[in-house]
């Protein structure tokens, strides 16, 4: 796991319990996710120092999460900062309306984006004592 860490950003806590949950979960659930989702995540999360981080999230082959960009290409890109990503993992922030107040940029299916919040939210049901 410690593969998905990368020092100054929370959000790769929350990756490293999201690619937890992944592993934990059946693969006829795993099927079952990636057919309700079937998309590539490719976050692009910057933290207060302005260093950027990148982690994709493959849920249209193989339902794991990664460092490093999207192989192949990602359906859609999210452009974040670290923050704003705990917040929408916490729940604390809806992912509508930190697109629509530009915490949030998109890149490519915008309509996938909208999945993010599900998968998020499913994961952290999931994961139990998890803190998503």
């Amino acid at each position: 796991m410690s593969d998905l860490k990368v020092d100054g950003f929370k959000t790769s806590e929350i990756i490293t319990e999201l690619s937890s949950v992944f592993e934990s979960i059946s693969d006829e659930e795993r099927k079952q996710q990636i057919k309700k989702i079937n998309g590539i995540f490719q976050l692009e999360v910057s933290n207060a120092e302005k260093q950027t981080a990148i982690w994709t999230i493959d849920m249209k082959k193989t339902g794991t999460v990664y460092k490093g960009p999207a192989k192949p290409k990602a359906d859609v890109s999210l452009i974040l900062s670290d923050e704003v990503f705990a917040q929408l993992a916490e729940g604390k922030l809806n992912g509508q309306k930190a697109f629509m107040t530009g915490k949030l940029k998109t890149k490519g299916n915008m309509m996938l984006a909208t999945k993010l919040d599900g998968l998020l939210s499913s994961a952290k049901a999931k994961g139990g004592k998890a803190k998503l």
